[in-house]
Parts: structure tokens; sequence; C-alpha cells
């Protein structure tokens, strides 16, 4: 781990110190992001404090006080008063507020987008610079999107707390959905020129390892720290030396991170041991499967097809079914498959994307149709805005037989 990977996991900390002592979770989390942008242009050059957290605990606490002094109309002279003392000798409050930021950043008020960049900016101490180039947007836009959802979590009236304990298994899982999604992007980013962003998968990760640590016990967040490891443990194999995309039945798989591996297949299969069985552990299983076969031609088809059928009941939809589709074609034969995929064809959720007809393309290749499967791999290249997969999409298609590339 290198030292600023350390820092960005002082965040939550640090941030939470703020919000308990002062309130203001809008105002602790700017005061929060100008520390770490000091500390990013003085320690490089001044050297790094000996308690770092403290550090930013005062730096933050200070620039509060500036903030409270500039707009002094609507606050108390005692209250800037009290923000401009630092702490005493430098002592921060001991605790872990992880947990209850994630909760906080991932509160039903927001929209999806606005819980993962808010997460990452929060929790992951990303700077707004960094989550617009992840996401291919305007830095400010990502800042508008960012302030919009901290004034509906101020409007929700949303306190630094932990949600009741009726309310914390659903909101739970609206947190492993966004560290999901955020993992989703790093893996296969939805547009621009790199298939991966590998700055999102790790940071994905260590969320994942943070909510495992402070929630041992919960089958589904083993679960997900399990899917993103034996996933992200085939990341080196997947892409070429010039960044285009390398199927898995083309993989190099003495490339894949063995210790990963290791990791997640003891993290699933202890969390299956548990129950009850969730969608996350499901789909751990599933790679797990994958990862474990020493070849593509020796997965086994059979079992990630009756994993697959598990999970349609567990959790529906039509990504799973997509899914599944392969796998039935893996044991079934392609025909099998294409009959499976020809429900889908209506489903609004999965007919505009690129999904259904690489998939429908790669099942008619394996059934010899290749005039078919070459027009599908075209016309799937056409609706990705993901370069890499485009160029791949075309590639298989040139594979197949002559004409233009598109």
């Amino acid at each position: 781990m290198t030292g600023w990977q350390a820092v960005r996991r002082l965040v939550p900390e640090v941030l939470g110190v703020l919000v308990r002592r002062y309130g203001r979770f809008d105002a602790c989390e700017d005061a929060v992001q100008e520390a770490l942008v000091a500390a990013a242009a003085q320690w490089p050059v001044e050297g790094w404090p000996e308690n770092p957290r403290a550090w930013l605990v005062t730096v933050a606490s200070r620039r509060l006080a500036d903030q409270v002094r500039s707009d002094v109309a609507r606050r108390r002279r005692e209250e800037a008063d009290a923000l401009r003392t630092p702490p005493a000798g430098g002592e921060v409050e001991a605790g872990d507020d992880t947990l209850t930021l994630l909760f906080l950043c991932c509160h039903p008020a927001l929209t999806p987008s606005s819980q993962v960049a808010l997460t990452l900016r929060a929790v992951g101490g990303l700077s707004t610079a960094e989550i617009a180039r992840a996401f291919l947007v305007p830095e400010a836009t990502m800042a508008q999107r960012i302030s919009r959802a901290k004034h509906r979590i101020k409007a929700a009236g949303a306190g630094f707390e932990l949600p009741p304990p009726a309310e914390q298994a659903a909101r739970l899982g609206v947190v492993l959905h966004v560290v999901y999604l955020v993992f989703n992007e790093g893996y296969t980013a939805t547009a621009g020129t790199r298939l991966v962003r590998a700055e999102l998968t790790a940071e994905a990760i260590r969320l994942a390892r943070e909510l495992h640590r402070l929630v041992p016990g919960d089958g589904e967040v083993a679960g997900l720290l399990a899917l993103l490891l034996l996933t992200d443990a085939r990341r080196p194999a997947r892409t070429a030396p010039d960044g285009s995309l390398v199927p898995l039945s083309e993989q190099d798989r003495t490339l894949w991170d063995a210790e990963a591996i290791a990791e997640g297949v003891a993290l699933v299969t202890g969390a299956l041991s548990r129950g009850p069985i969730g969608p996350y552990q499901l789909q751990a299983a599933i790679a797990a499967v994958h990862d474990e076969a020493p070849t593509a031609g020796a997965t086994d088809w059979p079992q990630i097809l009756a994993l697959y059928t598990v999970l349609e009941r567990v959790a529906p939809n039509p990504a799973v079914t997509l899914n599944r589709a392969v796998a039935v074609a893996g044991v079934h034969g392609p025909a099998a498959g294409l009959a499976l995929l020809d429900a889908l064809s209506a489903d609004e959720r999965l007919s505009a994307s690129h999904h259904l007809l690489s998939v429908r393309a790669h099942l008619q290749e394996m059934a010899g149709d290749h005039e078919a499967a070459r027009a599908g791999y075209r016309a799937a290249a056409r609706r990705t805005t993901s370069e890499p997969e485009r160029r791949h999409l075309l590639t298989r298609a040139a594979r197949l037989g002559t004409g233009p590339v598109e």
C-alpha cells in the first residue's frame, strides 16, 4: 500500500470526527477535501507529519473556520470562535465511521449515480477531478452532481448516524449495490478508449474489504468481496498489449492472480456454508467455477448452469437470463441458448443495449451461422460506447469473413 492509499483510508475517520464535532456534513466534507489538497501540496515538500490523521483534522477544522468567517452573517460569532480552535495536542477522537458514512452517502433520497459519486469522494477520498475523469464527464458537471447530492441529504434531514436496525438490511443492500457499480464501471468502462479503470476496481475492492471488516458475519458482504476478487483476478489477462479486449475463453490463465482467487474461493465457500444464500454469493460461486478451471475447455458448464438457475430464482433480471443462455449453450448446445435469447428480445431493459446482440452473435458463431454472427457483431459494435469493446466486436466479425469494417 502506498502512502497516499493509506491517507485515503483515513478519510472516513477524519470526516467522521468533523461531522460529530461540528455537524454540517456538506461543509465538513468540503473541508476534508481541501485538507487533502493541502496535504498533497505540502507533505512531499515538508515531509510527512508524525500523525497524519491529526494533521488532516486540524487543517480541515481551520478550513471550516475560514468558511464560517466568510459567512458570519448567518452564523454566531461563538461558533466561529469554536471552529478556529484546533484539537489540543493534535489528538483526535477514536472510532470508525466508515459504515455510517457509507449509509449516509447511499441515502435513498439520492439517485444511483449521485450515490456512487458521493461515496467515492466522501468515503474513498477521491477528488472531484478524479471522479469526473473516471466517469468521463467534465469536472464542473461532477462537482454539481456531488453538490446536489449533499443538498438532498441535508434537505432529507439525514443525521450522521446509522439508520434504525429495521432499515439497516435494506440500506446495506444499497451500499453493496453502489460498491458493485463502482467495480463494474472500473472493470468494463461504459465509454471511452480504456477498457479497464484500475483505480475504480481497486477502490471498490477496498470498500468491500472495509464492509467485510465492519460486518464480518453478513454473507452477502462476504459474497460481494469474493465476487470482486475473483473477477479482478482475471484482469491481467483481459487486455492485449495494445489495449484490446481478450475474451475469457482466450485468456492466458497463467496470468490470473492466484492469491486473489484463493482468497475469493475461501470467502464464498465460508459464506455459502452459513446461509442464507444471496445473489452476490451466487455470482461469486459462478466466478469461482470459471477461475478454478485450468482451461476454457475444462469449464464445468453444468455447475455454472445450475448456479445461474438458482440465481435467476433469487434475483431475476434480464442480465442474469442473458448469462444463463450462455451457460445453456455450454451444456445443451447453441440452439438451446438462442431459443432462450428470443424471449429477451422484447425486454426494453436489454433490447437497446449491445449485450443481447453480442451474445446472440456469439451463439450464432458457435452454431456455425457465420453470416448472421458477422451481422450481429457489427450491429453490437454500433451500439457500444466503449472503444475497446467496439474494436473487439469488429475483429470478431472480420474473422468470420470479408466485409467492410464499420
